[in-house]
């Protein structure tokens, strides 16, 4: 199957592709529910090695930049209390966690959670973390401009493929808000 964005050599429905997935991944695509269909979301194979942004959209196209989402995993503190999140903003973008972040989780404090909490909690690599997957209760916080892509690309869990994902989909998965500002440029 063509991919509807991007330069990849083929996209497969992710259903069909739950070897090349996280256990968590994985587990969320076999119980996926909601307006768009699992085989709706699409899994391509990408190489590791042209995984920086940069390099990736050079390789696999332009204008994936204006077509893909970060996801991250944020921690706000507030007394003795932790709450970890997932943002997910356009690659163009970065996370306004002092601001939107920090205010929407009641935080007095918030930064991004260090790499061994993030793919520890997870279950995913670290540069492959998706927000399909992720652990049940956290907040996914989304930035409205991704929610308005026909397709994103985000992470699978590993380094190595991608989900492409419509925008739709990302604003119907479990402890999902839809913000305006959370990705600032």
């Amino acid at each position: 199957m063509r991919a509807p964005i991007g330069h990849f050599d083929d996209a497969t429905p992710a259903p069909d592709r739950l070897d090349e997935l996280t256990a968590p991944v994985a587990d969320a695509v076999r119980h996926w529910h909601g307006g768009v269909p699992a085989d709706g979301i699409l899994y391509v194979d990408t190489d590791p090695q042209w995984a920086d942004t940069a390099v990736f959209v050079e390789h696999y196209g332009r204008e994936l930049l204006e077509q893909s989402a970060n996801c991250v995993v944020v921690s706000g503190k507030r007394g003795g209390d932790t709450t970890l999140a997932a943002c997910v903003v356009l690659s163009t973008t970065r996370v306004d966690v002092n601001g939107v972040v920090r205010r929407h989780l009641g935080a007095r404090k918030a930064s991004f959670a260090p790499m061994d909490t993030a793919t520890g909690e997870t279950g995913m690599e670290y540069g492959g973390i998706t927000p399909i997957g992720l652990p049940a209760g956290w907040p996914v916080l989304v930035d409205s401009a991704v929610v308005d892509l026909p397709y994103v690309l985000v992470g699978s869990g590993r380094r190595r493929g991608k989900l492409l994902v419509p925008g739709k989909a990302l604003a119907e998965l479990p402890g999902a808000v839809v913000l305006e500002g959370l990705g600032v440029a």
